[in-house]
């Protein structure tokens, strides 16, 4: 037979693949990544055939060696990849196959690459989801520094990008924090969905050997074994799963990335973020330009397009496997490295963010952050709501008139706006009253930060 044919389905065939076709078709290029996990497999799989009988102990010891010895031989550069064996699955084996002889030739026994592929995708993905979970976490214990740290930092919230109400840049780290834990309870529900084990589903049917997929479910670290094998084979529903949870993950590093943008520039000079996650101008010596950020939300679009292209690409396969699922490694592969190296870079920078007080509480002052507060004031003191929403926005039109913010304004000018204004009216127009007004569950009062940076620490201390 040809040394361009694959020999594991070459009997069928009366000439070798063509040369062009074999590189087109082939995946060993980017699924050698997938080497440990085919691997693992492979064990677990040897070891449930000699379980059954189905394998020798001799036969089980060689295949077990001899994995071993190609891992080795793959993570110390010395394995030679072949094309011609298209994929990680038969390079493996091959490999094997040279090394000990007959019993690398029983080890597929049972299996197909169909369910050789979802069981080392799954295993990639139980393994990547930890992975990311773990520096999303990281990230959330960097923003709970941060958090405590400014409790009772001053700043204007937005909406519109119109400054609104005063609250604590602490207040809005959490929000942060928020975001975060959603996905990471999105990352661990998918994580059950992945740990199911295809491992015995073969081609598409199941198989005639007496298996045990139970017992390569365990061995593998799975909670169970997949219930119907033409599904087990065909399903990517998983890796749409994470890839739709790390969209939403990256949407929310943008957002993030977005305001520190804002914030480090010159209009609004909120904050300071380290030299080494900023990079300078090759022509105009005075940049600091936070890239870290930027490149972050670039990346965004990136990962949401491997989303659509995993929809895309499982939307018109009918039932089992067809070759088409090739093409949902290199988006996945891709998805995985840019989110973890994303919330890495965040998780490094986040703690580091230098707060500028003051800058912070000049930008508040500027906005009638208070005029809220104003309104409730005089609600308190027997006002409806929408007259005082009048009252105090003729206030605001006098203070824009005259350059003054509502705690500038004198007593005798407001009262002339309403006769329900006292002298107590300045404790509920300062920032720091405006904060600590706010004291309940979510509220931006200090106090309030504090209690949930200590529920947040809490809750990273458990899992």
């Amino acid at each position: 037979m040809s040394d361009q044919t694959n020999s594991s389905w070459g009997g069928r065939f009366s000439e070798p693949t063509d040369k062009f076709v074999q590189r087109f078709t082939a995946s060993e290029q980017f699924d050698r990544r997938l080497y440990r996990e085919d691997i693992q497999g492979s064990l677990a799989h040897a070891a449930m055939l000699c379980q059954q009988g189905i394998l020798t102990a001799d036969e089980l010891a060689a295949i077990e060696q001899g994995l071993r010895d190609i891992q080795l031989d793959i993570e110390q550069g010395r394995f030679e990849w072949s094309v011609a064996l298209e994929d990680v699955h038969m390079n493996i084996e091959a490999a094997l196959t040279a090394r000990i002889g007959d019993a690398g030739k029983k080890l597929h026994t049972g299996r197909s690459r169909n369910d050789q592929v979802a069981t080392d995708i799954r295993l990639y993905m139980r393994e990547s989801i930890d992975r990311i979970s773990a520096e999303l976490s990281r990230l959330q214990h960097g923003l709970l520094e941060l958090a405590e740290r400014e409790a009772a930092t001053v700043m204007p919230g937005f909406t519109h990008l119109q400054t609104a109400q005063p609250i604590s840049f602490g207040h809005h780290m959490l929000a942060w924090f928020e975001m975060l834990e959603r996905d990471f309870e999105r990352l661990q529900d998918c994580r059950r969905r992945v740990n199911v084990s295809p491992l015995g589903a073969a081609a598409l049917a199941g198989t005639t050997y007496n298996i045990d997929r139970q017992f390569t479910a365990a061995q593998l670290g799975f909670d169970r074994a997949s219930r119907n094998s033409l599904d087990s084979v065909s399903d990517r529903d998983f890796a749409i799963e994470f890839c739709a949870a790390a969209s939403l993950i990256m949407t929310h590093l943008s957002r993030c990335s977005e305001e520190l943008v804002l914030w480090t520039s010159a209009q609004f000079d909120f904050i300071e973020l380290p030299d080494r996650f900023c990079t300078g101008s090759s022509i105009m010596p005075q940049k600091k330009n936070p890239d870290v950020p930027e490149l972050v939300r670039g990346k965004t679009g990136r990962v949401n397009g491997h989303l659509m292209g995993l929809l895309t690409l499982m939307k018109g396969q009918p039932l089992a496997y067809n070759k088409d699922n090739q093409e949902d490694k290199e988006p996945l592969f891709d998805t995985v490295d840019t989110v973890h190296d994303c919330l890495r870079a965040f998780a490094d920078m986040v703690p580091a963010i230098v707060c500028k007080a003051e800058a912070m509480r000049a930008a508040t002052m500027k906005g009638f952050a208070t005029a809220t507060d104003l309104a409730d004031y005089l609600v308190r003191k027997g006002m409806p709501f929408r007259d005082a929403h009048e009252v105090v926005g003729s206030a605001v039109a006098y203070g824009v008139e005259h350059s003054l913010d509502l705690a500038d304004i004198d007593l005798p000018t407001l009262q002339g706006f309403s006769a329900l204004i006292g002298d107590d009216v300045y404790e509920f127009l300062t920032l720091e009253g405006a904060l600590a007004a706010r004291d309940h569950l979510g509220g931006t009062a200090p106090k309030q930060v504090l209690l949930r940076v200590a529920e947040g620490k809490q809750a990273l201390t458990t899992r």
